[in-house]
């Protein structure tokens, strides 16, 4: 024996309030929804049919203050409100009569339901323009409802009437309403009138503003930066026409005049037929796009039931890629025709062109050469740095980069910080594009080598002090050396390859992990410790404290002086002290404090 299921009708609004639909506002989306829907149906029959909307506010001296929705559209029969407004999932937009579902906003047919939202009963008053006699559909939040036919003549089209029910009164303030109602229809193609007890206002025009028809370009160029000035309540660097025939998706990017946190989520605005789906969208343009604020209309792109983003498909895919394209073709002749304004849109918008030349080869090509590095001397774009380098080198590590710079730069050796988003990326793709240059990554390690060597006798002299060096240092697995470099007031370098650090990093977590980690961490310490993961400090003979250390030899000074330059080094290399490293500090800096005191 089979049964049919039965609705809630209560729990479904709940649903609807609290997870479908991102607010209550929603319902003044769903009115204008299903007028404009019903406008283009009628149209299909009357092709030359003007259509209208408006929402009437009435609040009475004493009572509950009412909305009323209406449309000049198709109407509806009383075997349609029966089929449509009593079936949910049913829609009134189907291909039966030869209309094309595709021209139509609403395709579930629940829309009508969010009109409880705000309203303990709702009241339909609808006549087809068949000809048939008005109906009156009344329904409440229970599931059920009244119908009747009415005697009046009325004209052909629907209204849907709302009163305010507890707690939903800021949705039946006027002027609340004319916001909601531009909000969601400010680009409808059919007038939208909001009236109340302060007069009539209409809340959008028939012009879509990328279809702007200025005879000059400069002109044109103008209103679209009033009109992203206006809707996003910002000054833009400029504006770009967007245009995708996959999704028949038609619009506007505007150039943002900061550079925005890489974390932060996109918050396009997007529009179904020209009715708001959403202003926070983030599926709409790639996501190296970043660096624009964009206004869309799509007309064949598949929304979700709530109405308020789309449906993730090929179609989506192959929109997001043709207006990314509209994106590159802009940055790509404003680099060839507008270098100057090109200069400037990279010193806001650098990471998000970064970005696309990671992406995209033919991209890389043309920005390469604009896209300025973090070198040891300075800021410079690779031409820049190949001018005075045979050899492109880079630190994929900040931290390294930061200690290393300076003695880099001393030495005339070519060094780049690959540790920013991207820079890493760019180099590795310009070697692969680029076999005639040699790019190369080096560990801060492997600098010490290009430094300069002691003579022979200037190395016998510091063997004593090599040894007592090599003894403080000892249970810190840490290596020492001895070679001259500039600038001479540092004193040490601390190098350490990836090896080490890793090894560092273990430590360091075994000392706050549990009992059961801790054991884990210690076999992988163990077997770490096995491979070639010593760290060195390397002393700069160029000093004069060093010189004074390397005279006095073995004398008993040398010792601490040699572990608080240790640690003086590892604070430079921005390397996190271990618990033995800080006691160690906090012990040697009281031994020379007490020291000078006694002296």
């Amino acid at each position: 024996m089979s049964h049919k299921f039965q609705v809630h009708l209560s729990g479904l609004i709940n649903l609807l309030s609290n997870h479908l639909y991102s607010g209550p506002e929603v319902f003044v989306r769903e009115l204008l929804q299903n007028g404009v829907d019903a406008i283009r149906a009628r149209q299909f029959k009357e092709p030359q049919f003007t259509g209208k909307m408006s929402l009437e506010l009435s609040t009475p001296v004493k009572g509950v203050p009412t909305i009323t929705f209406m449309d000049n559209g198709v109407g509806l029969t009383e075997d349609e409100v029966h089929r449509f407004l009593a079936i949910i999932g049913e829609s009134s937009k189907r291909a039966e009569t030869g209309e094309r579902p595709t021209d139509f906003i609403g395709q579930f047919g629940i829309g009508l339901l969010s009109c409880f939202l705000v309203s303990d009963e709702i009241v339909v008053v609808s006549r087809s323009i068949t000809g048939t006699p008005a109906v009156e559909w009344r329904g409440k939040p229970d599931g059920t409802y009244q119908l009747k036919t009415l005697d009046a003549d009325l004209a052909a089209g629907t209204q849907s009437i709302g009163s305010c029910k507890s707690e939903c009164e800021e949705f039946f303030d006027a002027e609340r309403l004319t916001e909601l109602a531009k909000h969601y229809g400010g680009l409808l193609p059919f007038p939208i009138t909001v009236v109340s007890k302060k007069g009539s206002d209409t809340v959008n025009t028939d012009e879509l503003p990328w279809k702007e028809k200025a005879s000059q370009p400069r002109t044109r160029q103008k209103n679209w930066m009033k009109f992203g000035e206006e809707l996003f309540g910002m000054k833009f660097l400029d504006a770009v026409p967007l245009i995708s025939q996959a999704g028949e998706a038609e619009g506007l990017a505007f150039v943002l005049p900061h550079s925005p946190s890489l974390s932060a989520k996109r918050s396009d605005r997007v529009y179904l037929k020209r009715m708001l789906l959403s202003e926070s969208a983030d599926k709409l343009l790639p996501d190296w796009a970043f660096f624009v604020k964009a206004v869309v209309n799509a007309n064949d792109l598949r929304p979700t039931a709530s109405r308020e983003s789309f449906y993730e498909d090929q179609k989506l895919e192959q929109t997001r890629e043709e207006l990314g394209e509209c994106l590159r073709r802009y940055l790509v002749d404003l680099s060839r025709n507008q270098p100057e304004k090109f200069r400037k849109l990279l010193g806001v918008h650098q990471l998000a062109i970064e970005a696309l030349a990671v992406a995209d080869d033919d991209c890389f090509r043309l920005f390469i050469e604009w896209l300025p590095f973090e070198t040891a001397e300075g800021r410079m774009t690779l031409p820049e740095y190949l001018e005075r380098h045979d050899v492109v080198r880079y630190i994929p590590d900040l931290d390294q980069f930061r200690q290393i710079a300076r003695i880099a730069a001393a030495q005339d050796i070519g060094v780049i910080n690959g540790g920013y988003v991207y820079s890493t990326e760019l180099l590795e793709k310009f070697a692969e594009l680029n076999a005639d240059v040699q790019v190369t990554l080096v560990e801060s390690s492997e600098l010490v080598h290009a430094l300069e060597d002691l003579t022979e006798g200037e190395q016998d002299v510091a063997d004593d002090f090599l040894q007592t060096a090599e003894a403080a240092l000892r249970s810190y697995r840490c290596a020492v050396d001895l070679r001259k470099f500039q600038p001479s007031e540092l004193t040490s370098l601390f190098s350490i390859n990836s090896e080490g650090r890793f090894l560092r990093s273990l430590e360091q977590s075994q000392e706050s992990a549990d009992s059961m980690w801790s054991g884990v961490l210690n076999n992988l310490v163990g077997a770490q410790s096995a491979a070639s993961s010593r760290a060195t400090l390397c002393f700069n003979q160029a000093n004069p404290l060093i010189q004074k250390l390397v005279a006095l030899g073995k004398q008993p000074t040398v010792h601490p002086a040699v572990q608080m330059l240790y640690v003086q080094a590892l604070l430079m290399a921005h390397q996190p002290l271990s618990s033995k490293e800080w006691k160690l500090f906090n012990e040697g800096l009281l031994t020379f404090v007490e020291s000078g005191l006694t002296s």
